[in-house]
């Protein structure tokens, strides 16, 4: 799944296959400019960070189990957003801290370090990374991923597919190939 902020016209947190079909929004209503958005893949549970109301939220794949981890002065202008173990990281842009909050009280809030021009944090760590299984976009006998000639993106689950082509060209009746 690919999951994303919109706060255009209607604001709101939304996910969809890596294709882009099955679009869903999982939050719509009291939200205003979600920016930083964060996910927990082990217990599927989405962050994020909302500029204009100062707060940070959470809520499962569904959209369900929405609550407050948390909101107010201290957290205004925040950028970026990674989560690990106990523990959201994140960016204030107003005075380049890196901060840290744990993310099941929100209570225990830690400055650990400045950055000049920090704007986005990540954690890298080996437990995060996904074990890679079989997939429908692996590299065919011919080289190409997916049997697609140009781009093959997963689709609903790891075992379908969709081909794309790179800009310029029409994808074949074929559905794989580009012209």
């Amino acid at each position: 799944k690919l999951f994303f902020t919109d706060y255009g016209n209607a604001a709101k947190v939304e996910r969809c296959d890596m294709d882009g079909m099955n679009r869903t929004w999982i939050v719509d209503s009291k939200i205003e400019q979600p920016t930083a958005l964060a996910l927990d893949l082990v217990n599927k549970y989405v962050y994020w960070v909302d500029i204009y109301l100062d707060s940070v939220e959470v809520v499962d794949y569904q959209g369900r189990k929405r609550h407050t981890i948390i909101k107010g002065r201290q957290i205004r202008h925040l950028c970026g957003l990674a989560v690990f173990e106990n523990y959201l990281y994140t960016v204030n842009s107003d005075n380049l801290s890196i901060l840290r909050i744990n993310r099941y009280n929100g209570t225990d809030v830690q400055s650990l370090a400045r950055l000049d021009n920090a704007k986005e944090i990540r954690v890298y760590q080996k437990r995060t990374q996904t074990a890679v299984r079989s997939h429908a976009c692996e590299v065919d006998p011919y080289g190409m991923p997916g049997g697609c000639l140009h781009i093959c993106l997963l689709s609903s689950n790891y075992k379908a597919r969709t081909c794309r082509c790179r800009t310029g060209f029409i994808l074949g009746s074929d559905g794989r190939s580009c012209k």
